[in-house]
């Protein structure tokens, strides 16, 4: 069964400022039929059961299945409406119809370019969008299979197709349905109303090819009509700035968790809250440097697949998977940065490393030969290592040690990653190399490091100052 989802850009809070608000009756009239339309549909989200599984996030495809339908529902709100361009086509000539057909392109190019995800669902969806809904009509959403865009009134809102990051941001909606299905409410729907806002904010960047450096960062710049005082809905480099004008009260986002917003309203501020995983982001996109789809997106975008991510997650569980997917996939100094941006937001992240456990092979090359042998080794949570070579095995703060029984050669090595995924640690001594892999891993590059210094502690976690003395004496089986 599938989830109708309804997710919109425009979150309830504002509409409620401008019917309240607003000075005449036409504009404040216009705010209550986009409530309207959000309300009746929100019911219906809160009250279904999510069903869909999980996709993998690896791409289910070897070519990308690009199928782009852009639809006119010509001013009714009836949907999908009238077929106005397909996949291929030429321009329509109606620019809210081509600036539709081109948004979506620019959002499947991302997550294909970048992330090698085929489509919403990773096996090829269709995206298909309708534009002209309704009548002046200051939204646009996400219903679950398809992107609805209105018109706009023109006093408040322009036309909702003209910023490219609000139709990244919607159609990631799709993507977190299928593969967190992060419930729409409380921290776990401010997470994903954040990861949309996050990839929203990449496809605009990866379109422009802008830096972290370079993007203004703001959500919907260019929405807001003329006269309005703001400059975008949102903006991830310093929430509750974005806009101020007697129509729409003030942006109410906030920065740190000191601020965060109690509230009934929004499923709990949904919209509102997600400034702190905003900020977050932006401080390590900005910290890392160069493009922020690069490894700040990447790192973001694996969590979002990591099956340990919960649907009911709060800030700190899904900042703690930051934390640990950093780790993985590019070090110590990533994840040290990702732990300072949410500190920075008032979310104390932490990590620990798996320990080693189950069976490894050790490659190992005495006397520096560089033509490396392999035996395999049990690690057990006792401490013990037994196989054609035994001893005792400590780890901690991200270096493994190893003592071996049949010498007195002791190894300390840098961890490279999540041990438990199989990762390579990697080892050197004065007598040679070598390093440890998951049982069954293959093509793993050979890497040496510098031999364990003074002060490091032993296998068993005791202080050891001697140099690494002789090879031990093993069976060694050519690899």
């Amino acid at each position: 069964m599938h989830r109708h989802s309804l997710h919109c850009i425009i979150p309830p809070h504002m509409l409620e400022q401008i019917a309240e608000r607003a000075p005449d009756a036409e504009t404040r009239s216009a705010a209550l039929r986009a409530l309207s339309v959000d309300h009746s549909v929100r019911a219906e989200r809160m009250t279904e059961h999510f069903t869909r599984p999980r996709t993998t996030p690896a791409s289910q495809s070897l070519t990308p299945h690009l199928q782009r339908f852009l639809y006119s529902a010509e001013n009714k709100q009836t949907l999908p409406g009238k077929l106005v361009r397909a996949e291929g086509q030429a321009a329509s000539g109606d620019v809210t119809v081509d600036e539709a057909y081109d948004g979506l392109g620019a959002t499947f190019k991302l997550f294909w370019d970048i992330y090698q995800r085929n489509s919403i669902d990773n096996i090829g969806m269709d995206l298909k969008g309708t534009v002209h809904f309704g009548t002046k009509y200051n939204n646009a959403f996400w219903n679950g299979s398809q992107m609805v865009f209105g018109d706009g009134d023109g006093v408040i809102f322009n036309r909702f197709t003209i910023a490219v990051d609000v139709m990244g941001h919607e159609l990631t909606h799709g993507v977190t349905g299928h593969q967190a299905g992060l419930v729409y409410h409380d921290q776990p729907g401010a997470l994903n109303e954040s990861m949309s806002d996050v990839f929203g904010s990449l496809v605009k960047q990866y379109a422009l090819k802008q830096t972290a450096a370079q993007a203004d960062w703001l959500i919907g710049q260019g929405l807001l009509a003329a006269g309005i005082n703001g400059v975008a809905l949102r903006s991830m480099k310093a929430p509750g700035t974005a806009y101020n004008d007697p129509k729409l009260g003030k942006d109410p986002q906030p920065d740190h968790m000191s601020k965060y917003v109690n509230t009934t309203s929004d499923n709990g501020g949904v919209h509102i809250n997600s400034g702190i995983p905003n900020k977050a982001f932006y401080l390590l996109a900005i910290a890392l440097g160069n493009n922020a789809w690069d490894k700040a997106g990447r790192i973001w975008y694996t969590t979002l697949c990591d099956p340990r991510l919960s649907s009911t997650a709060q800030f700190l569980d899904f900042a703690n998977l930051t934390a640990a997917n950093a780790s993985m996939l590019y070090g110590a100094n990533e994840a040290q940065a990702v732990i300072d941006a949410w500190a920075q937001v008032g979310v104390h992240a932490t990590f620990s490393l798996p320990k080693i456990s189950g069976n490894w092979v050790l490659h190992f090359s005495w006397g520096a030969t560089a033509n490396y042998a392999q035996t395999a080794l049990s690690f057990n949570g006792n401490g013990t290592f037994t196989g054609s070579l035994s001893g005792k095995w400590h780890q901690q703060d991200g270096t493994v040690l190893l003592s071996f029984d049949t010498g007195p050669a002791k190894y300390a090595g840098t961890v490279d990653g999540n041990v438990g995924s199989g990762a390579m640690s990697t080892f050197a001594g004065l007598d040679g190399a070598w390093y440890l892999s998951k049982q069954g891993t293959t093509g793993i590059a050979k890497t040496v490091l510098p031999a364990a210094e003074p002060g490091s502690i032993d296998a068993a976690g005791n202080a050891f100052t001697g140099s690494v003395p002789a090879e031990p004496r093993a069976t060694e089986t050519t690899a």
